[in-house]
């Protein structure tokens, strides 16, 4: 996606509980980041849009579900959910896949 000024931008939406933060920003549900055109990775974005990292279960890029830790790129459309999600549908969606992904990596940074 691209703004107005033409400058390379995600479109990002907040989902469940994660909206609670951004009523204590006054932000709306919906952002548009500008991000470098190489990409972003998304763990970043969530902690500069000012959601703790830990409250977001998954994240969706373009519809697909992707791991926390994996780059989005201008033009996509991110969503975030929180923790929740009933668990046939985190499996069914892949989320509980991509949380045993980010776990191993979470391991490894330390």
């Amino acid at each position: 996606m691209t703004s107005t000024s033409n400058r390379p931008t995600v479109h990002i939406h907040i989902f469940g509980s994660l909206r609670t933060y951004m009523d204590k920003q006054g932000v709306p549900y919906s952002v548009e980041k500008e991000i470098d055109p190489e990409g972003r990775v998304a763990y970043d974005i969530v902690k500069e849009i000012g959601i703790p990292t830990q409250e977001v279960e998954a994240v969706f890029c373009n519809g697909r579900v992707r791991n926390i830790y994996d780059p989005v790129f201008p033009g996509d459309r991110v969503a975030l959910f929180p923790y929740g999600t009933p668990g046939p549908y985190r499996l069914f969606l892949g989320m509980a896949r991509e949380n045993l992904e980010r776990a191993q990596r979470e391991k490894q940074r330390k």
